[in-house]
């Protein structure tokens, strides 16, 4: 079974309450019950951590090191600067997918991130999340599977990015 950590960025909790007419008015809580019935159905683990704090964002990164066969994350604000969290991005050892529920290039942001993922799902709402595990899952499918406590093949970035 693979195990999927999705990070949750800043302001992400509140989701429903916070600019509805972007966001939409699903909650932080309903998509979180979206999600984990999709892990349900689709027979991975998933994991799901919310955090305003880049720092917080990062110790996770590097405690889920041979935890953890791939990461989504929706990096929200962090998109705009976050430069110690893409070195960690670029230094973790498990495949990263942005994920965004608003198309972030439509409303002029670019994000630093992107370069350290195997890829990038943007605009499509709630269902963004559906598409990024979906996404993941078949990432993970194409690479073999790792033995506990060793490494992923491939699943490395280097400087370049991903």
């Amino acid at each position: 079974m693979h195990k999927i950590l999705l990070i949750q960025g800043p302001n992400m909790s509140y989701l429903g309450k916070r600019q509805p007419e972007i966001y939409g008015k699903t909650t932080a809580a309903q998509l979180d019950a979206l999600l984990l019935a999709h892990a349900k159905k689709n027979k991975y683990a998933l994991d799901i951590f919310y955090t305003h704090s880049e720092p917080a964002a990062m110790e996770r990164l590097y405690a889920s090191v041979g935890k953890i066969d791939g990461l989504v994350m929706n990096p929200a604000a962090w998109l705009f600067g976050a430069h110690p969290l893409r070195d960690t991005l670029r230094a973790v050892p498990f495949p990263y997918i942005e994920i965004h529920m608003t198309n972030i290039e439509k409303r002029g942001f670019h994000s630093i991130l992107a370069e350290t993922a195997v890829g990038m799902v943007a605009g499509f709402g709630v269902n963004s999340y559906i598409l990024g595990l979906e996404a993941m899952l078949a990432h993970l499918g194409s690479k073999p599977r790792k033995k506990r406590g060793g490494r992923q093949n491939g699943g490395r970035r280097g400087a370049g990015g991903g």
